[in-house]
């Protein structure tokens, strides 16, 4: 398995750092990346032509045996809601089709489809948790195979769940949706970096991921999957360095009316950003020499006795076969008070996310079963 990994951040010590979902801190690896991108501004001389390529390039490439995925079919995006608006400018639906996604799912995956209903009429359906501690996970996920339908025209999940990771079993959603001819759209911002996803195995027809999270890069650039139902689609944004031969700069006056092969027309402008993109690729790269699923592996080596204790105390978490094990949820036992809750987690300088009625907690290869024990500490104190 492998080891504990600290000594690659700058995390400050006495500090526990469990809210990776929130922000991954950077590699000290990434930070130097993007102190050379800074100085290299300085002189703009010495930024050819070739390089507004060619580091974008290796990031499909890094990107593409992270999630098992053509690098063609990968693009650089700003955020989610831009990724995502690529796939709502591409629909065709009417007020008798609907749309399904998960209740209390992240907002970015939930406005575009709110913006379409109020354009087009199309129905929203919003597939709720069930109200139980007892498999949960289990049928929440048969809600939302029972939810689509002949009518269904897309279907936009996470992975798991933003506030308490709870997993989607897309494979058997992948299965439904195609019955009905519907999209699968995954938002990967909570999930790809840490948990392994296989786009030959899931077969999404978008996959979006923000890349300041679990693929620990900066702010401000994420990275896009597109499958073939949008290979012919229009962007969101037209610009010149998507255009066919736009690497030839005297002949840029020649416009263009094809787009670059592959998916780059959904590529956001000025997407070589000479400083993020060469952070984001540097974590990438050390990503893949980590393995999602060894990330996996230590998640939950570092919880499982903490959170067994917890448990214990009347704490509930979603089955370990149910959830991710980067990313959970704890909900309180009865009678707690939140706020107290909050006070003592903060004066133990514990970092975490409260998401709904839960405590999300988000460890990663910095942390350690101490870190999850001052944790449980600061939960059992009264």
């Amino acid at each position: 398995m492998i080891s504990h990994q600290r000594s690659k951040f700058s995390l400050p010590r006495g500090q526990v750092y469990l809210n990776c979902a929130y922000m991954s801190p950077l590699l000290k690896s990434v930070e130097r990346k993007g102190i050379e991108g800074i100085l290299r501004k300085r002189n703009p001389a010495g930024v050819s032509a070739s390089e507004f390529y060619t580091q974008t390039e290796k990031i499909r490439r890094e990107f593409g045996k992270l999630i098992r995925a053509e690098a063609n079919r990968i693009v650089l995006v700003p955020s989610v809601s831009y990724g995502m608006a690529n796939v709502v400018h591409n629909l065709k639906v009417t007020a008798t089709d609907n749309i399904i996604v998960a209740s209390e799912q992240f907002p970015s995956n939930y406005y575009p489809w709110q913006r379409l209903q109020v354009d087009t009429g199309v129905k929203l359906r919003i597939i709720s948790a069930p109200n139980t501690d007892t498999n949960r996970a289990k049928q929440w996920n048969e809600r939302l195979l029972e939810g689509i339908n002949v009518n269904t025209k897309v279907v936009a999940l996470g992975h798991v769940h933003w506030a308490d990771g709870t997993l989607f079993d897309l494979r058997a959603i992948r299965k439904r949706s195609r019955e009905v001819g519907a999209l699968l759209v995954i938002d990967g911002t909570q999930s790809v970096g840490a948990l392994p996803f296989d786009v030959h195995e899931i077969q999404p027809d978008a996959l979006v991921c923000g890349g300041y999270k679990w693929l620990m890069g900066p702010y401000s650039l994420g990275l896009a999957y597109y499958g073939p139902y949008f290979d012919q689609g229009k962007p969101i944004e037209e610009n010149w360095i998507n255009r066919l031969h736009s690497e030839n700069f005297a002949g840029l006056v020649n416009y263009q009316s094809e787009y670059q092969p592959g998916m780059l027309r959904y590529e956001v402008g000025e997407h070589s950003n000479f400083i993020l993109v060469p952070m984001l690729l540097e974590a990438i790269r050390q990503i893949n020499q980590w393995k999602p699923r060894a990330i996996q592996q230590y998640c939950e080596s570092v919880t499982k006795k903490p959170l067994a204790q917890l448990r214990e105390a009347g704490f509930w978490v979603e089955d370990e076969d149910h959830r991710g094990k980067h990313l959970f949820g704890i909900r309180l036992p009865d009678g707690t008070e939140i706020n107290a809750m909050k006070r003592r987690i903060a004066k133990a300088k514990i970092s975490v996310s409260f998401r709904g009625d839960a405590i999300r907690v988000s460890p990663h290869l910095y942390n350690t079963e101490a870190d999850l024990n001052r944790l449980v500490k600061a939960l059992l104190t009264r």
